[in-house]
Formats: C-alpha cells, sequence, structure tokens
C-alpha cells in the first residue's frame, strides 16, 4: 500500500528532487518546518521505500559515453526462468540506464549509454550470446537530448 503523502511531504519532495543536498534547516525554513521535523519526514520517506535514492545526476557526455542508443529487444520465448535471466542480466549491465518491459512489438525497451558504436556494438554482442533467448534487436540512435530526468511531479494533496 502507498504511503500517505500530505502536503508538507510533498514539497520536501520536490524540493529534494531538484537538489538532494539541500540542508534540512533551508527546506524547513522555506516550508514552514523544523530541521529535526523535515529531517523525521524524510527519514520516514527513506523507510517506507518513497525516497528509493539519492544521487548525482552525471552528464554522459562528459563523463566519456557520448552516444545513446534506444534498444527495442524482443524474446523468443517468454518462459519464467529465461526472463528472470535475461532481467538479471539487464539489471548488471552499467552501460543500460534504463529498462521496461513492455508491450507492442518488442518486449523490452532499453536505453543505453556507450562511448562509441564499438564499445555499443560489443554490448549488443555480449547481450546475445548471454541471452539465448533474444531473438533480435532494433536500435535506434539518439541525436540529441530534449530532456533527461527522474523528477516525478508533486501536485498539493487533496
Amino acid at each position: 500500500m502507498a504511503m500517505e503523502l500530505d502536503k508538507l511531504d510533498r514539497r520536501i519532495l520536490s524540493v529534494i528532487q531538484k537538489d538532494a543536498r539541500r540542508a534540512a534547516e533551508l527546506i524547513g525554513a522555506d516550508i514552514g518546518l523544523s530541521a529535526s521535523a523535515v529531517q523525521r519526514r524524510m527519514a520516514r520517506m527513506r523507510d517506507e521505500g518513497v525516497i528509493t535514492a539519492e544521487v548525482a545526476v552525471i552528464d554522459p557526455k562528459r563523463a566519456g559515453h557520448p552516444l545513446t542508443m534506444i534498444v527495442d529487444v524482443e524474446v523468443e520465448r517468454e518462459r519464467p526462468e529465461l526472463l528472470a535471466s535475461l532481467k538479471q542480466w539487464i539489471a548488471m549491465e552499467a552501460r543500460i540506464q534504463e529498462a521496461w518491459y513492455v508491450t507492442g512489438a518488442g518486449d523490452y525497451v532499453l536505453v543505453v549509454v556507450a562511448r562509441d558504436v564499438e564499445d555499443f556494438e560489443a554490448l549488443m554482442q555480449r547481450l546475445v550470446s548471454d541471452n539465448a533467448n533474444v531473438r533480435r534487436f532494433q536500435t535506434r540512435v539518439a541525436l540529441s537530448t530534449l530532456k533527461r530526468g527522474m523528477l516525478i511531479p508533486m501536485e498539493p494533496a487533496d
């Protein structure tokens, strides 16, 4: 069951999604709470799994991975053990930034970053050789990034 988020929780989440390093004192001053109240609410949201991570967002180009590929992967059979193996492989591969199990023509959509075409090709060769269940994949090259983010809209609580 989803945790009930009140107006203050949502305001805290709105702030920390943009700047996870913002001090509890400053957040509290902005929303009318003490620093300790902000810290308690954040601890509760971490414990309840609302806040799952607090990370630095890295520019892939400046970090040496200028290529972004969107890959549709089609599997041969949807046997549970083969899907579990592929899901585990995807989860362990650092170049795969996002992965969705989807409906439609393909079974998975992956967002992959790579140093260059050869780096991407090596990853795809390993995908196919390590996962006999992969029937085929189709790749699209991102020409530019219009928007990248993980912000969840924080509408006011009813």
